[in-house]
């Protein structure tokens, strides 16, 4: 019998079932499904932070959580996620104006407000201060680094490892918004530096270079020459960051199953191996992720599907 072809599985939920019939809830406008997903999360900040996102996403057009809140009103769970939800509303209204286009700043006004009112509510929770930070890159100027600087406090005082949080501040300091290539690199490698050992934060490194050549393909003034283009995955720089990540990291995360939160971050890393050459590294990664695949940051350089399998084949892997 001929064995099964290899295909990654791009679940837009990473394997959470749970989240998946959450979202299904969305879809008819039913908001207990949300609360019973929530409640039973309870303190797990990595399953919470990826269900918060993913939910928020999913309900900017609909008014299932508004819905919520006029049912609960007092509820925390569901102030969380109506902030999030409106930062998720906010980036959708700048990304439909197009590039350098402000959106009304009192739409992102109304976010920060909700963000502030989610912390209030539930005052252990990491998630709405991610939220607040994430919607700060969408004001013109950005944030007075005061403003900044007590907002990742807050943050970093609830979960000092958290890597959505940091994954925020990198792009809020990212030539793309309100810093530059070296602010975003050392605030990643600052980051990676004091992460215990087998914490994901070092893989921001991975992320930071993902932007760089996002800015440089989507922006004129980013445009290195093609030679340089051409090495950005595979100079003696990116392999090191690589293989550093990869011992500060998986080398020392512990033999379990890869959770839906944790599938984006080894997905960077993977990609980033896999480009820079490090075959090793590159099919113990593929190994572990097995099929599942998220489809960032493979779609920033060609067809998803058919890097992986490329990858795969070239590291002895099935396909």
């Amino acid at each position: 019998m001929a064995r099964d072809r290899f295909a990654p599985d791009f679940d837009p939920d990473c394997g959470d079932t749970s989240l998946s019939s959450a979202r299904q809830d969305i879809v008819i406008g039913r908001w207990q499904g949300l609360r019973e997903l929530l409640r039973t999360t309870g303190s797990d900040r990595l399953a919470r932070g990826h269900r918060v996102r993913l939910l928020a996403q999913a309900c900017t057009g609909s008014s299932t959580v508004e819905t919520w809140l006029a049912a609960e009103p007092h509820s925390a769970d569901a102030l969380v996620l109506r902030a999030a939800t409106e930062t998720a509303r906010a980036f959708n209204l700048a990304i439909a104006a197009g590039r350098g286009v402000p959106i009304d700043q009192q739409r992102i006004d109304a976010a920060v407000l909700a963000c502030l009112s989610a912390a209030e509510a539930y005052p252990d929770d990491p998630t709405p201060w991610i939220s607040l930070i994430s919607v700060a890159r969408l004001y013109p100027s950005g944030v007075r680094r005061q403003e900044m600087a007590r907002w990742w406090d807050e943050l970093h005082r609830r979960d000092p490892y958290s890597m959505e949080g940091h994954l925020q501040v990198l792009h809020y300091y990212s030539a793309r918004w309100h810093g530059s290539h070296g602010l975003m690199y050392d605030f990643a490698r600052d980051a990676a530096g004091v992460a215990p050992p087998g914490c994901p934060l070092p893989v921001l490194v991975q992320y930071a270079r993902v932007e760089e050549y996002r800015y440089a393909v989507d922006t004129p003034q980013g445009r290195p020459a093609t030679v340089a283009l051409a090495q950005h995955w595979n100079n003696d720089g990116a392999v090191s960051d690589v293989r550093r990540t990869w011992e500060r990291w998986i080398a020392e995360r512990p033999a379990t199953p890869v959770a839906p939160g944790e599938l984006r971050d080894l997905n960077y890393l993977a990609h980033a191996a896999c480009w820079a050459d490090a075959h090793d590294v590159a099919a113990e990664l593929l190994r572990l992720l097995g099929r599942r695949a998220t489809r960032t940051p493979w779609a920033y350089t060609g067809d998803p599907a058919q890097q992986i399998l490329r990858w795969r084949k070239e590291s002895g892997l099935r396909v």
